[in-house]
């Protein structure tokens, strides 16, 4: 398969644009924004940074951004105020004539990263080797072009956060045993709630290539005891592969956060997001994708208060836009999302003012061969949306 989305980056940015007062950066991506009309679109993620986020079409998560730059028929320019991944996914998704531009091409996914495809070809190779033809590979959207194409390959399918059941019960009517890539917790979460038991989950650490039971294992025998549950293969058998993957923002909340601001604030509703670890979704009060989150505030009674899990950016905003709710962070000490804060205004300016000079900079190409069979896994969890 050919190497994953390719940015095409043909200048650095200029000093001037690092060293211009915000209030002119800000009149200037108006001014550019309004020359270049409808033929571009700007879409800014839940997660982006307030500054930027003034200026998208349209916000959204990841997924659902891309579908709207699907969507855009007329725009010739899509920038993507996100995260590679996320522009690559846009650029499968969108027509050819359209270009994908990510302002800073360092605006990158730390889990995304975590499973490269050498890895994950070798992962299959050890689980293949030792389950047969028993496993369909489920990714999150959360991953490069090349996880989507290798899962596509295989018959497998992408998920979100919101659609992460739907698919993996889906799944399960398909083979016996999952391999779920490559954020650990959303998989054992989504497990979870559909009855598999922690000790029928394991996680592949690719850097030992071997399976970690962090839960035990079950404890049938290898005698075909579990065949009753249309999972079988005995103990050293999970029902759910989890590559060993998380998210680093959503991994900063935990039970003791939850104990501190129920005793601080009583009567608090604490909602995260399902990329924190089991014992943090086991302990709050509901669990949700970003848009769960999102409408969970804005469909509140006034006064109701919460607590939320998720990137700092968006607990914020919605602090700020619901002032009728409580809406704190549960861990008041964590940061944003350091990759996702690299989109700002010097580099969305000069991505806008490049594409007025014809000159554009930072296009997302995702190689024709990746582009297809990636779009076979999107397709297949579109088909059960």
């Amino acid at each position: 398969m050919a190497d994953a989305g390719t940015a095409v980056c043909q200048a650095e940015i200029s000093e001037k644009y690092l060293r211009m007062p915000d209030d002119e950066l800000t009149r200037a991506i108006w001014r550019a924004k309004e020359k270049l009309g409808k033929r571009l679109t700007i879409l800014g993620h839940h997660y982006q940074r307030d500054d930027v986020i003034q200026f998208a079409d349209f916000r959204g998560d990841s997924l659902k951004l891309s579908q709207q730059a699907a969507a855009t028929d007329e725009a010739d320019y899509i920038v993507f105020c996100g995260v590679h991944f996320m522009a690559e996914t846009a650029d499968i998704l969108t027509a050819p004539r359209q270009k994908i531009i990510l302002p800073d091409i360092n605006a990158g996914c730390s889990m995304a990263d975590m499973a490269g495809l050498d890895e994950v070809e070798e992962c299959w190779d050890y689980l293949t080797g030792k389950f047969g033809d028993s496993i369909i590979p489920v990714t999150y959207v959360n991953s490069t072009a090349e996880i989507k194409a290798f899962v596509g390959e295989r018959g497998g399918l992408t998920c979100t956060s919101s659609n992460a059941h739907k698919i993996m019960e889906h799944a399960f009517k398909e083979k016996e045993r999952i391999l779920f890539l490559p954020d650990q917790h959303l998989g054992r979460n989504t497990a979870y709630k559909l009855g598999v038991p922690l000790n029928r989950t394991a996680v592949y650490d690719p850097m030992e290539i071997a399976l970690e039971f962090p839960h035990g294992q079950s404890g049938a025998d290898n005698e075909g005891d579990d065949e009753a549950d249309g999972n079988g293969g005995g103990g050293d058998a999970p029902k759910v592969i989890l590559w060993k993957g998380h998210c680093s923002v959503h991994m900063l909340f935990t039970p003791h956060h939850i104990r501190n601001v129920r005793e601080r604030h009583p009567g608090v509703r604490v909602l995260v997001h399902p990329e924190c670890t089991y014992d943090v979704v086991l302990c709050s009060d509901e669990n949700g994708s970003t848009s769960y989150i999102v409408n969970a505030v804005k469909n509140a009674p006034a006064g109701t208060k919460w607590a939320i899990g998720t990137e700092h950016n968006l607990t914020h905003r919605l602090a700020a836009e619901h002032p009728e709710q409580e809406v704190m962070s549960l861990n008041p000490m964590i940061c944003p999302c350091i990759t996702m804060n690299r989109i700002d205004r010097p580099h969305l300016l000069w991505s806008l003012e490049s594409l007025l000079e014809d000159n554009p900079v930072n296009v997302i190409e995702v190689p024709e061969d990746v582009r297809k069979s990636s779009r076979l896994a999107i397709d297949r969890m579109m088909a059960l949306s």
